[in-house]
This record gives structure tokens, C-alpha cells and sequence, in this order.
């Protein structure tokens, strides 16, 4: 056995707990931490500029962690292909990586390993994607059934998180190219397995008991804020599953347990599109259900313009399009709410949305965006019934009564009365004038009208349905 081993990070951007890790430093080999920059993934049409300046300064921080423990980072670029197999042959080294569910990263996978020692390990969820079948051996498309058998494989605790080893050692006189400082982060997200460490344990002391209630508030601080923190493995998918068991297990009340089994399905559902993607990656270019490849879109791109920058008349939508803009994230309510004014409202193709958001969140993760839009349009695995169409201005009341949200998205309904805050081209001329905010001008009137737009589109999918 050679005495040095590649590490080969992908989405697993930190110490503790990681398998790959783990196996590169078994029987004391000195490892190379090697980071692979590539064009492909870095000039790719659904790349996002916040997304990438994350990974970049979460890349400086593993740096900075493992020159602490005696090693450093190896950043190259080019396509791992190439890169990869030529450092293994300079180290007769063997490569391990945590294994990836998407069809490039799978295609990447297979080419390296026909000229590189590679070994993938798991890691991106706690249970491997291949693992969780039917007993006939196809795998799961509807979520409850999956999440059933989830549960009944052995679950992990404390005792089997790995721990952060003391010394990372680096072979000396290893070259690495530097890591860009372009694009810059302006998202409020500090990135680094010190900072996911850290938010994990204040939700658990202090958010996961109320999450169950305050997870759909679009007005509360309700949700852990942790997915980009698990989208580049700054935290792993096992301690984030342990978390929720323990907190479960010291549940004092009926709704602090609830705020766990909540979060605890959660990272379910990651899990469950992840082995989506895995058995059925045709998701990432069709509709799950073929069917729906034949619904007569009308992508209009003015409308999608206006839904795009938050113009469409429909302010928990706007509020929800600004929050993208502003902080490369959004509530997973307002995601919801927003996709199905796109694709039920605007009868706009869900993968133009898909795109968009691919193109501006810092959490976002191929098959967990994939799986959120197919769901929302009613063409994928487990998806809502075509025909449940949500009323953006009943979900605005519900999840943000008093506009609080709203509020803090759109600056130019700052003065707008509380019963007019989700119907403000309702509101009189004179208060209008009073709230500073005239319609058609300081914001839109509604770009369509719901009542007639889920008639439209209920006749556009019953028309493939049949």
C-alpha cells in the first residue's frame, strides 16, 4: 500500500465526520486534500455567483483547518479526468471521494475511475441511494412508503459520527493553484464547517422545538437555514440526522417532538430526491411522468420577466422572488408558493424556474431544486395532484398574516394598511396616495387574474391527463 492517499473533495467540505477522509488516512498515509476547479460545473448555464463564492471561501476555510492540522489544500484546475489519475500516478496513490448521485458527477465518476484506484465511500446522505428498494427490488417514487423504509434500516448515533482527525498530514512540496477571490460573497451566509457547527447546535438548543409550527411561517425565523451548509457537506447528513433523533429523544412536550420528527422528514426528503435522481436521472431534462412532457406551455417571457425580478402584482410571490435576489435563498414556504404561480398561474414550463433558481441559490442542489419543482408542478414522482393549485393570495394571509414578510421584501409597501397588504390594487386612490404607493406605478397591478389562470391551466393538464 502506497504511504500517501488523494482525498478527493467534491461536496464533502469539511473534517469531521467523512468517510472519504477517514479511509484516505487509514494506517497512518499522509494525504493530498485535492480540489479539482472545472469549467464545466464553474461556466455551466445553471452556475449561480453566490453558490460558487461560497464554495470558494468555504474552500479557504478547509485550508485554514487542515494547515492548522499540519496540511494544507490542493486546488488545481481542469477537468478531474485529467487531473486526478496524473497525481495518483505521480503518488502511486489511491483516490477516495464521497460518492454523487447526479449523472455528471456519475459520468466524471466512471471516467476517472478507468484510470485512477478510485473508491467512493458514502456520505452525501446517510443511507446510500441504491440502498432503499421495494421488495421487488425497484426503487421507491412515492415519498411516505420511502420514508417508511428509511426508517426501519438501522439509524445512526453519536457513536458513529466520525471524529476530526488531530494531524492531516500533506506531502511536502505540493503545488496548489489559488483559489479565485471572484465572485465575491454577499449572501448572509458565513460558509465553513465552524459556521454550520455552529448554527446546527443554536437550532437544536433553540429552533428545532418550534420548527414543526414555525418551519411554514414566511413571517418567523422558523427553519434551521442550514441547506447550504448540507448542500456542500459543511455538515454532514449523519450528525444532521443525529441531531433531530437526540432532540427528539429529549423532547419535554408533544410540540417540541413534533419540531423534530418535522426536521427529522425533512432531511428525508433530501434523501428521497437524491435516490430519485440516482434510479431516474431522465428528471433533470423531462417530466417524471412523460405524459406531462405534452402540456401546451405558454411561456410567456414578458410574464416570466416580471416573475423573475418579483413585478407580478402578488406581493407574498414578489416578496419571495426579492428574498432570491437579495440573499441567494429563500423560505422553502415561499418556494412553494412562488413555483406554483409560475407553472399554475402563469402556465410558464416548470424548468424555466428550475433554471432560474439553479442560476441564484446558494443552496442549490440538483436533485432537492428538481425534485421541489416537479412536485409543485404535478409531474413528478410523488407529486401534488395537478388540479392543487395554490391561491397565492390566501397563502400570503395564512403564512404571513400581517405582512411582515412582505413587508421586508418590498420596501414600496412599507405604508400599505395591514387589510390591503396582500390585494394592494385594491386599495382606493386615496390610500394609495396616503401609502405612498401608487399602483401601476410605485408596483404592479396583478399580471393575471388567479380565478381564470387555474381554469386555464386545469384544461391544459387535463388535456394530457386523459
Amino acid at each position: 500500500m502506497s504511504s500517501t492517499a488523494i482525498w478527493w473533495i467534491r461536496r464533502d467540505l469539511r473534517l469531521a465526520d467523512n468517510p472519504a477522509l477517514h479511509a484516505a488516512l487509514a494506517d497512518g498515509r499522509a494525504v493530498i486534500p485535492l480540489f479539482v476547479l472545472d469549467d464545466r460545473l464553474l461556466m455551466s448555464d445553471k452556475a449561480a455567483p453566490q453558490r460558487t463564492a461560497f464554495m470558494l471561501d468555504g474552500l479557504r476555510a478547509l485550508d485554514a483547518d487542515l494547515r492548522a492540522r499540519g496540511g494544507q489544500l490542493v486546488v488545481r484546475y481542469g477537468q478531474p479526468e485529467q487531473v486526478v489519475p496524473q497525481l495518483a500516478a505521480i503518488y502511486d496513490a489511491d483516490v477516495y471521494a464521497q460518492e454523487d448521485v447526479s449523472p455528471f458527477s456519475r459520468k466524471r465518476d466512471t471516467a476517472v475511475a478507468q484510470t485512477a484506484p478510485l473508491h467512493l465511500l458514502p456520505g452525501l446522505t446517510v443511507h446510500p441511494p441504491d440502498l432503499i428498494r421495494k421488495a421487488d427490488g425497484t426503487p421507491y417514487v412515492v415519498f411516505t412508503p420511502f420514508s417508511r423504509a428509511w426508517k426501519a434500516l438501522p439509524l445512526p448515533d453519536r457513536t458513529d459520527l466520525l471524529p476530526v482527525s488531530d494531524r492531516i498530514p500533506t506531502p511536502d512540496g505540493l503545488r496548489s493553484d489559488p483559489i479565485p477571490i471572484e465572485p465575491r460573497l454577499t449572501a448572509p451566509f458565513p460558509p465553513g464547517e465552524a459556521e454550520a457547527q455552529r448554527r446546527l447546535a443554536d437550532f437544536v438548543v433553540g429552533g428545532i422545538g418550534a420548527y414543526g409550527n414555525g418551519r411554514n411561517q414566511l413571517d418567523l425565523n422558523g427553519t434551521s437555514q442550514l441547506s447550504p451548509y448540507l448542500r456542500f457537506g459543511m455538515l454532514s447528513a449523519r450528525q444532521a440526522v443525529v441531531a433531530a433523533l437526540e432532540a427528539r429523544a429529549a423532547a419535554s412536550t408533544p410540540t417540541a417532538q413534533k419540531g423534530a420528527d418535522a426536521w427529522l422528514n425533512e432531511l428525508i426528503w433530501r434523501e428521497f430526491y437524491s435516490a430519485v435522481l440516482y434510479h431516474f436521472p431522465h428528471v433533470l431534462a423531462r417530466s417524471f411522468r412523460p405524459k406531462y412532457d405534452a402540456i401546451p406551455w405558454r411561456n410567456d417571457r414578458v410574464e416570466f420577466a416580471a416573475w423573475c425580478a418579483g413585478q407580478t402584482g402578488y406581493p407574498v410571490v414578489d416578496a419571495a422572488m426579492r428574498q432570491l435576489l437579495a440573499m441567494g435563498w429563500m423560505h422553502n414556504r415561499a418556494r412553494m408558493i412562488a413555483a406554483s404561480f409560475l407553472v399554475k398561474d402563469l402556465l410558464i414550463d416548470w424548468r424555466w424556474g428550475e433554471k432560474w433558481l439553479m442560476q441564484h441559490l446558494v443552496d442549490g442542489d440538483p436533485a432537492a431544486n428538481n425534485g421541489g419543482w416537479q412536485w409543485t408542478a404535478g409531474t413528478g414522482t410523488d407529486a401534488a395532484p395537478y388540479f392543487r393549485i395554490f391561491n397565492p393570495t390566501t397563502q400570503g394571509k395564512k403564512f404571513d398574516p400581517n405582512g411582515h414578510y412582505i413587508r421586508r421584501w418590498l420596501p414600496e409597501l412599507v405604508l400599505v394598511p395591514d387589510r390591503y397588504i396582500h390585494e394592494p390594487h385594491k386599495m382606493e386612490t386615496a390610500v394609495q396616495q396616503t401609502a405612498n404607493c401608487l399602483i401601476g406605478k410605485d408596483y404592479p397591478a396583478p399580471i393575471v387574474d388567479h380565478r381564470a389562470a387555474r381554469e386555464r391551466t386545469l384544461s391544459a393538464y387535463k388535456a394530457v391527463s386523459t
